[in-house]
């Protein structure tokens, strides 16, 4: 359900506000084509006014008629609610949840070109800057630990403040020619400037990000979305780490005589080192 009511924006400019709606009719489909405008509002935290005006930017008249194409949606063309998921407790049912998100990420890998485009960008940049601040700090570390081993500058940029832009201008004078951005909810202010900062430089954005219609969108080259989940007190991560893994197997892809030099490089060291049980 929540590709359908992806499509009902795509190709559609919307403002920074307009996108916050979006994303919540997205995260709430179901339960959106059943609210009222101003239910909509509080549960995007907009104005009212906002959300008639959103609904007006995609071609309806006014948020009634949005509401009743959502309903379309939501019963599945069959003229019944679509099935609820299966009963359990809140936690079973957040890492259900997970498990739809993963299922969701799967079917939009089934054309994998815009993974292949990114992964050939992120490859031939040296050094390879990686971006997550705040909640997405623990997500570009992560990254850039595996894609130490097969690329040989990574530069993990995962604290603000000034320095941020110092590290990324260096990062571009050093010969890097791309940037992967790990760019996920609440989304900090300091990373859309980091973005507008690396495009200043000339650098290509990459971004893994929640969804299509999140401010990334607005920055970045290749938009590689993958839902969080949001069933407990803090998002789950499981499906955007998940797209991290993807796109590291392409930077590999892309380069492959050059990755397995370096693994056998490194599992030479570690041998040598033994650094490892096993």
């Amino acid at each position: 359900m929540n590709d359908a009511v992806l499509d009902l924006f795509r190709g559609v400019r919307l403002t920074p506000t307009q996108r916050r709606i979006a994303h919540s009719l997205v995260t709430h489909a179901t339960a959106a084509a059943y609210l009222s405008a101003a239910e909509v509002a509080e549960l995007a935290e907009v104005s009212q006014p906002s959300v008639t005006r959103f609904a007006m930017a995609l071609g309806y008249d006014g948020y009634p008629a949005l509401r009743r194409r959502l309903r379309e949606i939501a019963t599945a063309g069959n003229g019944t609610p679509a099935a609820a998921g299966p009963a359990g407790t809140e936690i079973q049912r957040a890492v259900r949840a997970e498990a739809a998100n993963l299922r969701q990420l799967a079917d939009q890998l089934a054309d994998d070109q815009r993974v292949s485009t990114a992964g050939a960008l992120l490859a031939a940049s040296r050094p390879l800057p990686v971006l997550g601040l705040r909640a997405a700090a623990p997500l570009a570390a992560y990254f850039a630990y595996f894609a130490a081993k097969v690329l040989p500058d990574v530069r993990t940029l995962d604290s603000g403040g000034s320095l941020l832009m110092d590290r990324l201008d260096q990062a571009a004078s050093a010969g890097a020619s791309a940037l992967l951005a790990f760019v996920l909810p609440r989304y900090p202010r300091e990373t859309l400037d980091a973005l507008r900062e690396a495009r200043d430089a000339g650098l290509a954005v990459v971004a893994i990000t929640d969804s299509p219609v999140s401010p990334a969108t607005d920055h970045a080259e290749v938009v590689l979305p993958a839902a969080v989940g949001t069933d407990l007190v803090f998002d789950l991560h499981t499906a955007p780490m998940a797209l991290a893994m993807v796109l590291l197997q392409a930077i590999c892809d892309a380069a492959p005589a050059e990755t397995q030099r370096r693994l056998e490089a490194f599992e030479a060291s570690a041998a040598r080192r033994q650094l490892f049980l096993d």
